[in-house]
């Protein structure tokens, strides 16, 4: 199998690297508008759907790590699932400083964004390459995969059930 060289390859007929470049400044230009909705709606935003979908105690969360790790938070909300989208919001809420919000962000992305999809373009071309000498063997790897994805999701439900059910009892 050879591997191709990333800055020849394309997606949507664009050089990929031109596609990850795309995507970060999209992401970049997301947390922009994400702070200064919250900075925008203040706490309403909590009354909201989205904020009801959330929960107050998961929006108090994010807060205490916001007001304690500022900007830092912002940066480190890159790499957990879930803070990505709720964090930038809760920081314009709080109205944290936007300068560093702003620095914060763009390291953010600058560190995250070529992380995943560099990471996530291995992976792909991996199976695929995979798939080429064997697609039974890819097939089994893909249905492998997904099921420990879902026993994964439901081990966390389930996890969070108990913590419900014994925070309630």
């Amino acid at each position: 199998m050879e591997l191709a060289d990333p800055m020849s390859t394309s997606f949507l007929g664009m050089p990929y690297w031109l596609v990850g470049a795309i995507l970060t400044v999209a992401l970049f230009g997301a947390f922009q508008v994400y702070y200064w909705v919250g900075h925008k709606v203040g706490d309403t935003v909590y009354e909201s759907r989205l904020g009801r979908r959330i929960g107050q105690e998961r929006i108090i969360k994010v807060e205490n790590v916001v007001r304690k790790w500022g900007a830092l938070a912002v940066y480190g909300c890159f790499f957990v699932p879930g803070l990505r989208h709720t964090l930038p919001w809760v920081a314009g809420v709080l109205r944290i400083n936007y300068r560093w919000y702003l620095v914060a962000s763009a390291l953010g992305c600058l560190t995250w964004a070529p992380l995943v999809w560099f990471g996530l373009y291995a992976v792909v071309w991996a199976w695929l390459g995979l798939a080429a000498d064997s697609p039974v063997i890819a097939v089994v790897v893909a249905v492998v995969v997904a099921v420990a994805l879902v026993a994964y999701v439901l081990w966390r439900r389930r996890g969070r059930g108990a913590t419900t059910a014994s925070q309630a009892g």
